[in-house]
């Protein structure tokens, strides 16, 4: 059985911050909404979603202002995973069946307002003919034979369905997803939530939501006197090491239940869930024990500093060193860039890179033309070594066009991340 999602909305205030905390803090999807969005304001609203999804793991919703398949196209190539329309499929059906051929339709969403003057199920059904991957119902708590209504809906026009709420209260989410057998709710409340919360609340109801849960209990650890274990927290993302506490049962079980790492205080002898103090929270990705049973690696977002000094890591201080090249291609490609980026905020003279910027794209475009071509003459050679001369050679100006168009490694790494 698959889990039910919380889907939270975040507000035109603060989209990027909040985005990145219901993505830490348990979220399955997170969405977009402009309500007020016009085509112009649409286009204003690129930059933003582009933003998020550079912050954010998991699928972004966008919502609001599509009128045409050129807003849809605009929204996705955006980074959104889905777009949802609303007002548009009601004046020409056409543009549902339209996208959903283009983009497929698990990427298409058309939303209903149960307080319209329109036949819900009848529409529903020709949202399910034209080709909608999946169904918005909102404002359905303001009818109050809603849950027939979304009943009804399902069994004539099966579509994965969202039900939306302004509720942040846990009991009642459950008992919205459990009365109306929805996939999902969204959640329209523009106060911040805890979303781990919300489903603890959900787990509690018997509604199947997507949790932490540990394969093996802490009984089977190996603990030193004290019964605890050494935990190594590590950026998710970079692989930083950040620093090392310790955990017992009842820190880890919290852990676990909340998505926020939290460790046992041997100096005052009590929990301590990181970034209670300091808002410097450690948002749980993965936990990982290592062979012996007796170490504990968590994989973590963090927020801010992770060491009281005001330092990222707490492992800051050298003490014996030797030079080596870095060739982790990852910090390779970001150090490349970085340097690119630098030159074009803070042009050098005698700089080919400015050089490049000076001359414009159509010089970028000309290079970046020669150098595939260079690649492809190195392949048909005998000797492979030439390609790996002419592929550094394409790559850097492939990464001085990434940089003239403000594309990063990070849209290009989560994309492909995407097509695994």
């Amino acid at each position: 059985m698959d889990y039910r999602k919380i889907i939270p909305c975040v507000t035109m205030e603060n989209p990027i911050e909040e985005a990145k905390f219901y993505n830490d803090s348990g979220a399955d999807e997170v969405a977009f909404f402009d309500s007020a969005a016009s085509r112009e304001s649409l286009d204003k609203n690129i930059p933003i979603i582009k933003e998020i999804t550079r912050n954010i793991d998991i699928p972004l919703i966008a919502c609001g202002g599509v009128r045409r398949l050129e807003d849809v196209k605009k929204l996705l190539y955006a980074g959104a995973s889905k777009v949802c329309m609303k007002s548009a499929p009601m004046q020409d059906i056409s543009i549902v069946t339209e996208a959903s051929e283009r983009f497929g339709s698990e990427r298409i969403i058309v939303t209903i307002d149960l307080t319209e003057d329109i036949d819900p199920v009848k529409y529903a059904k020709e949202v399910k003919q034209a080709g909608a991957g999946n169904f918005l119902i909102l404002h359905h708590n303001k009818v109050d034979n809603y849950e027939e209504i979304v009943a009804k809906i399902r069994k004539e026009a099966p579509l994965p369905t969202v039900v939306s709420s302004y509720s942040t209260d846990g009991d009642e989410i459950a008992e919205m997803l459990s009365n109306t057998n929805a996939e999902a709710i969204s959640l329209y409340n523009l106060a911040q939530h805890d979303v781990m919360q919300i489903k603890q609340a959900c787990k509690k109801k018997n509604v199947y939501v997507n949790l932490f849960e540990s394969s093996k209990k802490f009984s089977e650890f190996k603990t030193d006197a004290n019964g605890l274990v050494p935990c190594i927290a590590q950026d998710y993302k970079t692989g930083e090491v950040l620093m090392l506490a310790y955990m017992n049962e009842e820190s880890y079980n919290k852990t676990i239940e909340t998505g926020r790492m939290t460790y046992y205080s041997r100096s005052r002898n009590e929990l301590w869930t990181k970034g209670d103090t300091s808002g410097h929270y450690q948002f749980v990705k993965s936990l990982t024990i290592d062979c012996d049973n007796d170490t504990i690696l968590a994989k973590v977002s963090q927020v801010g500093a992770a060491c009281h000094t005001g330092n990222r890591s707490c492992f800051f201080t050298p003490l014996v060193s030797k030079e080596y090249n870095d060739t982790n291609p990852l910090t390779v490609f970001s150090d490349v860039y970085n340097i690119i980026m630098d030159r074009k905020k803070n042009p050098k003279e005698g700089s080919y890179t400015n050089y490049l910027f000076d001359k414009g794209i159509d010089k970028i475009l000309k290079k970046v033309g020669e150098e595939c071509t260079e690649v492809v003459i190195a392949a048909k050679n005998p000797d492979p070594e030439e390609m790996k001369y002419e592929i550094s050679d394409l790559l850097y100006h492939l990464m001085v066009l990434m940089a003239d168009r403000g594309t990063t490694w990070e849209d290009i790494t989560k994309e492909l991340a995407e097509r695994r």
